[in-house]
């Protein structure tokens, strides 16, 4: 493995406020692996922000997706209709959602709701509705489990963190030391956290799959949601797991 790139992804919500993600570029000798890859519409900026590191998106081979939600799949069909050698891996849960074959459960949990919400929060979940239910899917090319054994870049290693969502995976990377959450963990003003009880499914299972964490040397902490967080994060992860 050769270099790893976080992509600083910003863009102003349906609000106006300012918002970022951080998809993750992997580079080995082998592969060139996206980890997520945004909203609908987001191919642009992914492209435009992978060239201040001099990378090309049609140097991508494989795009992993560790969950369904919207702002990580959004732009997958895009991406596969302008360079479609690309491969996409997700975890064998999340597969049927991706693909479209299932009912996303974000939309779900969004319709669950609806008739308990004010009349102005019900503008706001129909738009969310509609930007679900305009995500264009892909198939899945290959399944990614937590004992699946990576032969195209074995410098990965999937760890299965379900919570957020049930299928939800997140990636580690041994030479870096580096943890690739997804949406297991966020960080915010520099401060690693807990995924949002707000849009996590399951609570405590997102608490287990946090404490699997500890088994693994980490020095760097990639949040989809947050960025970049460094320094000790075994203290830092026992701390929120007291």
């Amino acid at each position: 493995m050769n270099k790893l790139i976080v992509l600083n992804i910003d863009f102003a919500s349906k609000t106006g406020d300012k918002n970022f993600i951080h998809p993750v570029i992997i580079q080995s000798d082998k592969e060139n692996i996206l980890i997520d890859c945004g909203n609908l519409g987001f191919l642009p900026l992914l492209e435009k922000e992978a060239k201040k590191y001099n990378f090309d998106f049609s140097q991508l081979t494989k795009i992993i997706i560790t969950h369904h939600d919207h702002d990580h799949i959004g732009a997958l069909y895009e991406i596969k209709e302008k360079y479609p050698h690309i491969q996409v891996a997700s975890s064998l849960v999340e597969k049927p959602y991706i693909e479209g074959k299932k009912k996303s459960l974000r939309l779900e949990q969004a319709e669950r709701i609806y008739s308990t919400l004010s009349e102005e929060e019900k503008v706001n979940t129909e738009y969310f509705h509609n930007m679900l239910k305009a995500i264009k899917h892909v198939p899945i090319d290959i399944t990614i489990d937590e004992n699946t054994k990576i032969d195209w870049c074995e410098e990965l290693k999937i760890i299965a963190t379900p919570g957020h969502m049930p299928g939800h995976i997140s990636i580690y990377l041994e030479k870096f030391k580096t943890l690739i959450t997804g949406d297991a963990m966020v960080a915010e003003n520099g401060n690693l956290l807990l995924a949002n009880p707000q849009f996590t499914l399951d609570m405590n299972e997102a608490i287990n799959s946090i404490r699997k964490f500890l088994n693994y040397d980490i020095q760097q902490v990639v949040c989809y949601h947050g960025g970049v967080i460094t320094g000790d994060v075994t203290s830092i992860l026992k701390n929120l797991l007291k």
